[in-house]
């Protein structure tokens, strides 16, 4: 269970770092192999002790995830000195930033195309006597 803390940060990191993916970096991921990609951040977990960010992300328009990922783990520095600039009033250290691939809205889909291939059969009727 995070903190109230915990969880004011995590909110605070995830509106900022949203921000930074689509106005201040943008250029650093949209290369040949990813023209056009929308990063979004979905979430955002933290250490106790506002060490570590686990960072969630989810994208669109783009043909390899993977791939886009590990270039965002490479460009994390820079990512993290943008995201200094933002913070720097607010927290006393800024997280070291690791990046995890979001794959809720594909696990959600697969549930529903799995709960839509059911075949559940009526109840049978009773009769009252």
């Amino acid at each position: 269970m995070e903190s109230k803390r915990q969880q004011k940060v995590g909110r605070q990191l995830q509106k900022d770092l949203s921000e930074i993916f689509q106005r201040e970096v943008p250029h650093l991921f949209n290369g040949p192999a990813n023209p056009g990609a929308f990063i979004t951040v979905t979430s955002v977990r933290i250490s106790p002790d506002l060490s570590v960010a686990r960072i969630y992300l989810s994208f669109l328009a783009t043909k390899n995830k993977e791939m886009l990922l590990d270039e965002i783990r490479e460009k994390s520095k820079t990512i993290r000195q943008h995201l200094a600039e933002r913070v720097r009033h607010q927290l006393r250290i800024v997280p070291e930033l690791n990046f995890f691939l979001d794959d809720t809205a594909e696990y959600a889909d697969k549930m529903d195309k799995l709960f839509a291939g059911l075949d559940i059969p009526p109840a049978p009727e009773e009769d009252d006597e």
